[in-house]
């Protein structure tokens, strides 16, 4: 590998007045994830018009710093207000807001700014050496094996659910059936749109997030407000105890390779691998039963993801010109506004685009470190606000949040009916984890299924036949049926032994 435009991308990016874009990004990308309802993808669109007086890389890192900024600032609501403003924070919520009501908010927000760190910045580096070969391996997938991939998704969203398995089931359906919403992706047809168009377009993820995770908490805790509150943890607990890094540091390992590998692929993103990596936190636990109740590797592990799938995200953008996500899809936008068209020839024609981009993310991944452990201390202090101060004014930014989407107040009548389920789904035991991220993936199961369907002909065997997908199927079936198996062979045989072990006493 040839490293002189390496080296020529770090003088491009410690250029001043690419730091000070850099650091702009970044500060406005976690102000907007601290933000419920307004995205990277919205903020970037906006700030479009602002980036065309400006040099084609200094625009692009300034961009690209909102987007992994945000990602670390979702995680601020999601552990302080069980708020999520990202898809990617959703499971982040699970265990950080419990770890908050026990007054852990401290060390879960640096434990998690400590894993955003790590895992943006290895996957840095292993976008630098090996980003060709990976975008290589990523143009291998097609529908059939998003499906496959999809089909994990939605069948590990179950180990998300801290009760019964049939009601994360339930609750997971519910949300697949949510998703069909709108028009029918292949023949444009309505379904289940009861004749209005405010519903053809669907129902957005922020809509659905903000609905059962913010009103529907909110509700739910208003109806125990009286109830005694944690302790607030003070700002010199937010650098983590040694028993923290112990729990997390292979978390966050587990967490960087997971989100780097799915975060190349199209479809992957930020929010699967979030998923995944909780997932296997989960089941390589030796106490699952921790996880939904305060467990630190479950922020770690999908944080370290998350991160990392955003920086991996940019290889099929820039080696291939293939947007990864809605956010990479503004980013290509942007690129082409300046001239530069993202592909295979970026690296060779625009190296100091390429490299300083790159590069600029290590710089990036520091600012956001420096500035997030100091600020940790005044976002823990929102936990003092008593419920009954705090409620209305989360029910106020999130209206605004949903309101900027589209300028359409029926979202806002979507988001109330939404809490009103999310309130009812607490109330019963059903977890809306399950139901948020089997919405998200269901978009992209029904239409790669459909389109794979197409192309074999109706012949279902063919998602074995082809390397790529049968291979994903083998994972699938290991994942879903032979681990659990395993699981429950290795539990009943430990209870004989605690048994025979008594019984000997």
């Amino acid at each position: 590998m040839d490293l002189s435009p390496v080296l020529t991308g770090f003088s491009v990016a410690f250029e001043w007045q690419n730091l000070l874009f850099c650091l702009i990004g970044v500060t406005v990308g976690m102000l907007i994830g601290v933000l419920p309802g307004l995205g990277p993808a919205a903020t970037i669109a906006i700030l479009l018009p602002v980036t065309y007086n400006l040099e084609p890389t200094a625009a692009v890192i300034m961009l690209a710093g909102i987007f992994y900024g945000a990602q670390y600032g979702g995680t601020i609501t999601s552990v302080l207000l069980k708020l999520p403003g990202e898809a990617s924070t959703v499971v982040t919520a699970i265990d950080g807001h419990a770890l908050a009501r026990r007054g852990e908010a401290g060390p879960a927000l640096g434990v998690a700014a400590i894993a955003s760190f790590i895992g943006g910045t290895a996957s840095i580096i292993l976008l630098s050496f090996i980003a060709p070969a990976l975008a290589g391996f990523a143009l291998a997938f097609g529908p059939a094996e998003y499906t496959v991939l999809a089909l994990i998704g939605i069948f590990l969203v179950g180990t998300l659910g801290n009760g019964s398995v049939i009601k994360s089931a339930a609750a997971a359906a519910a949300g697949l059936l949510l998703a069909t919403v709108g028009l029918d992706p292949l023949l444009g047809t309505p379904r289940f749109t009861f004749g209005t168009d405010q519903l053809a377009d669907g129902i957005d993820f922020v809509i659905v997030a903000m609905g059962l995770f913010g009103v529907g908490e909110i509700l739910y805790n208003l109806e125990h407000r009286n109830r005694p509150q944690p302790a607030v943890p003070s700002f010199g607990r937010a650098i983590p105890s040694r028993l923290h890094w112990l729990r997390s540091r292979m978390a966050i390992l587990r967490g960087s390779v997971v989100g780097f590998v799915l975060g190349v692929l199209p479809g992957g993103g930020a929010t699967m691998s979030s998923l995944v990596s909780y997932a296997v936190e989960k089941r390589t636990a030796k106490d699952p039963s921790r996880f939904g109740k305060g467990a630190i590797e479950g922020v770690a592990g999908p944080e370290s993801a998350n991160n990392a799938a955003a920086t991996s995200s940019f290889i099929p953008l820039l080696t291939l010109g293939i947007p990864a996500n809605a956010t990479m899809a503004v980013l290509f936008g942007a690129l082409m506004l300046q001239g530069i068209a993202p592909g295979p020839a970026l690296m060779s024609e625009h190296p100091d685009v390429f490299w300083g981009v790159v590069n600029s993310m290590y710089v990036g991944n520091i600012l956001l470190l420096l500035l997030s452990i100091p600020f940790i201390g005044v976002f823990v202090r929102m936990l003092k606000v008593r419920p009954g101060v705090l409620a209305p004014i989360t029910v106020v930014i999130t209206m605004l949040g949903v309101y900027s989407i589209r300028n359409n107040a029926f979202d806002m009548l979507l988001v109330i009916g939404l809490g009103l389920v999310g309130y009812g789904m607490r109330k019963l035991g059903f977890e809306p984890g399950p139901f948020v991220l089997a919405f998200v993936l269901g978009s992209l199961l029904e239409a790669s299924f459909r389109r794979s369907m197409r192309i074999f002909g109706g012949d279902v065997t063919e998602f074995v036949q082809r390397p790529v997908s049968g291979t994903l199927v083998v994972v699938l079936v290991l994942a879903v049926v032979v681990v659990p198996v395993l699981r429950a062979v290795r539990t009943r045989q430990t209870a004989s032994a605690e048994q025979a072990g008594v019984a000997a006493d």
